[in-house]
């Protein structure tokens, strides 16, 4: 099981920020999230970050914001088999303009998916009663292939899901680059027994 309650800091979540990636030629620049250590779910430790840490990445298809991001790797963890895994997280809005954009989970395993099926509820200003909850099902009708690498290397989802080396939450479908602030609490993933 993988929880993050962020009780003692931000447990290796970040931004991309793809633009500055780009101006200073250096690959992928990750900004850390900041870590509350009061005011979660039930006064509880949580992260944030905000537009100042994000940027459109457009590589991806559609064309996505990945504002809370995490790799495996960053903390010396090896690949994980999420096929058919529960997902829990709630998720917070503070003055978050969205402009049109929906709220996914995603995998990359190494192609990167959305899971496109399962909008996830941001509340706003203040934390939901309940989590988002999800099951990650092996079923690409269910998700979007929005990343394959450079040069692109397509993987199936079976194979992505498998073997995922990294995973968050991303904006995909906005009019305008969505901007505010965007809080996490009590993330988890029971993967399958």
């Amino acid at each position: 099981m993988i929880k993050n309650n962020f009780d003692i800091g931000e447990e290796g979540w970040c931004s991309y920020d793809y633009h500055a990636s780009i101006i200073n030629d250096i690959r992928n620049i990750f900004i850390l999230n900041t870590w509350e250590p009061r005011g979660g779910v039930n006064n509880s430790g949580y992260v944030w970050t905000d537009h100042r840490r994000w940027s459109t990445d457009v590589p991806e298809n559609p064309i996505s914001i990945l504002p809370l991001i995490y790799y495996r790797r960053w903390e010396n963890k090896g690949q994980i088999d999420l096929r058919e895994a529960e997902v829990s997280v709630y998720l917070r809005g503070d003055n978050l303009r969205l402009f049109g954009a929906e709220c996914y989970f995603w995998v990359i395993g190494p192609t990167r998916w959305h899971f496109k099926s399962q909008p996830l509820e941001i509340s706003d200003g203040q934390w939901a009663g309940k989590p988002n909850r999800f099951t990650l099902k092996n079923d690409e009708s269910l998700w979007n292939m929005s990343w394959a690498g450079l040069p692109p290397k397509p993987h199936s989802l079976d194979e992505s899901l498998g073997h995922v080396s990294s995973y968050g939450f991303s904006f995909v479908g906005f009019s305008m680059e969505v901007d505010g602030r965007l809080s996490m609490d009590e993330f988890e993933i029971r993967p399958a027994s």
